[in-house]
């Protein structure tokens, strides 16, 4: 990490989306940012960048150095080190968001003495120069991921460091068991091991408890941030597509009385409860001659292996099919919906519609709030805490925060047969190692590379 910190490169981007926004900016971090903008920047007044204050927005026009002309009405401010996103000095230049004046002007910006920033490598240097630790650098992606304001929330809290926090306590705690114990193997003429297992044994399991704690809401944790992968299923032509249409609020999905319209699959989030839903609508099992409707019915088999519940939807005006039965049984073992929809072409009779069927007239505009409803229930399933102030969303501090309580359920096993309390030591170490791999006091530069290719460029 030590030669990460001595790498002395400018680095720039665009940190806005490239398009036909009012809007776009340019960021610059380093050493040389400021010199560099300074030298592209002209202010009416005469005044430059190198004397403006920091966090003050300057109105101007960056120049092109050789021809000397004109290329954007820009405000242009800097940030000194290290009160600065990144704690280096950063430059920041707002100009109009067409595509061609932020090519233009960063191309000047490259050509001034910057490099093409990696993609996350603010948030990285962010990181390296100590200005967030790894879990709060990886908020970041999920602040710009969110798909609903509850995964926005718990996405700004694990930023401001809740998260974090917490795991500096237990980081804390290991590190005072790990004290005591050093104290048991440095002097043991005192004579002290019973008191030091006990203590430690003791501490261990209050441990482990915790650690559980964080990982039962890990699943909530990891539906705010990935959502839950729904998939509307049933044979052709029984509201499937018009279910995926009132659910969104929109004509997202073609709706016509003609069986296999929907010939691929249609994927759109909506927001229950804060929870976020992928729905897809799929292509109508049944068996078929046409090539391309086969595909999709195909694609529909297979996606039944990578969602999170199904929506089983029939027309209950009609008798049950053989096809239908045999998506009864591929859907037994999986967390499944079931919807009888076109009550209302039985007369709104559906007093013999029994559970675990939701009875539905999509016409109507019936049954839609009961579906919601289960769709809650089915996700948290009365076990999940939904108000905690930090949640673990990330799949690699899943596996680490295991990895930690394993470490210590193998200390607890190692005291059990009377080890001497060095191994018990070893296993404490691990712990605390795999606990650190979160934050990032204890992790590989491969593994913060990977961390971080995963950004946008210019984050």
């Amino acid at each position: 990490m030590e030669v990460l910190l001595l790498n002395e490169d400018t680095i720039a981007a665009v940190a806005t989306g490239l398009g036909g926004a009012g809007i776009g900016i340019i960021r610059i971090s380093g050493a040389k940012a400021i010199e560099i903008g300074n030298a592209l920047f002209k202010n009416p007044k005469g005044k430059t960048l190198v004397d403006a204050a920091s966090h003050q927005l300057l109105y101007g026009k960056m120049i092109d150095p050789i021809t000397k002309k004109d290329i954007d009405e820009v405000l242009i401010s800097k940030m000194k080190a290290p009160h600065s996103y990144t704690a280096e000095d950063i430059v920041e230049i707002n100009c109009h968001g067409g595509i061609v004046p932020l090519r233009k002007i960063l191309g000047l910006v490259i050509k001034a003495g910057a490099r093409l920033a990696e993609p996350g490598e603010f948030t990285k240097r962010a990181f390296l120069n100590g200005r967030l630790d790894l879990a709060q650098a990886e908020s970041v992606i999920d602040i710009i991921n969110a798909k609903t304001e509850k995964s926005l929330e718990y996405s700004v809290a694990q930023l401001e460091g809740r998260l974090s926090q917490k795991l500096e306590e237990l980081d804390s705690t290991l590190v005072g068991i790990l004290a005591h114990m050093e104290v048991n193997i440095d002097y043991p003429e005192y004579d002290i091991e019973e008191i030091s297992y006990e203590f430690i044994h003791n501490a261990v399991l209050k441990l482990i408890k915790t650690i559980e704690g964080l990982l039962l809401v890990a699943e909530t944790g990891k539906i705010y941030r990935e959502g839950i992968t729904t998939a509307i299923l049933g044979e052709p032509n029984v509201g499937k597509s018009s279910l995926l249409n009132t659910l969104l609020m929109e004509n997202k999905a073609i709706v016509t009385e003609i069986p296999g319209t929907t010939r691929d699959t249609i994927e759109e989030y909506i927001n229950i409860e804060g929870i976020p839903f992928k729905i897809i609508d799929t292509a109508g099992i049944r068996e078929t001659d046409n090539v391309v409707e086969k595909i999709g019915v195909e694609r529909s088999k297979k996606l039944l292996n990578q969602t999170n519940l199904v929506v089983f939807m029939r027309d209950v005006s009609k008798p049950i099919s053989p096809g239908e039965q045999e998506l009864l049984e591929l859907l037994k073992n999986r967390k499944t919906i079931y919807i009888a929809n076109k009550t209302d072409a039985i007369g709104n009779d559906d007093q013999d519609i029994e559970p675990p069927w939701i009875p539905m007239s999509l016409i109507k505009e019936q049954g839609i709030d009961l579906l919601k409803s289960k769709m809650v229930e089915m996700v948290y399933d009365g076990t999940v805490n939904q108000d905690a102030d930090y949640l673990i969303t990330n799949a690699r501090h899943i596996h680490l925060l295991e990895e930690t309580r394993e470490s210590l359920e193998n200390a607890i096993a190692t005291m059990k047969t009377s080890m001497p309390i060095e191994l018990v030591s070893i296993d404490i170490m691990n712990a605390l190692e795999s606990l650190r791999g979160i934050t990032g006091k204890a992790v590989g530069i491969d593994i913060i590379n990977q961390i971080f290719k995963n950004f946008c460029i210019g984050k």
